[in-house]
């Protein structure tokens, strides 16, 4: 390869890294995946996908424990919309969305749509320190390894920190914003997969 290829390859190389960190902090394997397309039905910004039904991918059966020390699953959340938001203390970006996530928590509450936070390689005490400066009332399980993550590795993974996932009732991925949500901006993706009605295994919503 010639010098001027190979400082073409690196400064694309560069400008893909910039990209993603403006997206959110990277970091490990987590910002090394890209999101499975099939059924990608609009792509809006630089970090919003949204699946239309019948092409969404399953999202894995995740548990864990909780900060507070309670085991939880995601499995126990079936028949709601959750809201699966990817954060850590040490991250600018999740301070930044924190307040609106717990704006949307509540204004959401009574449409059956659950939140559940993924607390990436942070420590207790930062991420209490966290939770109790933005008032944060739902629960998060911690994920100092990446593990839970990585579970999401052949889905839709996060591409970043912060990354928010939209499953349906179903039990199923219907949309992923990489990088700080917004309220107006994550309140549009709910709504319209909130108004929806289960599907069964067989296709027929219930």
């Amino acid at each position: 390869m010639s010098r001027l290829s190979r400082r073409a390859a690196g400064g694309i190389t560069l400008a893909a890294a910039v990209m993603l960190a403006v997206a959110g902090c990277t970091g490990g394997p987590i910002g090394q995946n890209t999101p499975q397309s099939s059924g990608q039905s609009f792509v809006s910004g630089s970090g919003t996908n949204f699946y239309k039904t019948g092409s969404r991918p399953v999202a894995p059966d995740i548990s864990g424990t909780t900060l507070t020390g309670q085991h939880l699953s995601l499995a126990s959340y079936r028949g709601s919309v959750v809201i699966l938001n990817f954060w850590g203390s040490w991250c600018g970006p999740c301070r930044a969305e924190a307040p609106d996530l717990e704006a949307l928590a509540a204004h959401f509450q009574p449409h059956g749509v659950r939140f559940l936070g993924i607390d990436i390689r942070d420590d207790p005490t930062g991420a209490d320190a966290f939770e109790h400066t933005f008032g944060v009332t739902y629960p998060s399980l911690n994920d100092p390894g990446d593990e839970i993550a990585l579970a999401f590795r052949g889905t839709v993974p996060p591409a970043a920190i912060p990354t928010t996932l939209v499953i349906d009732r179903s039990g199923r991925i219907a949309a992923r914003i990489v990088g700080s949500v917004t309220y107006n901006g994550a309140k549009a993706l709910i709504t319209p997969v909130a108004a929806e009605h289960p599907v069964t295994t067989d296709g027929a919503a219930r």
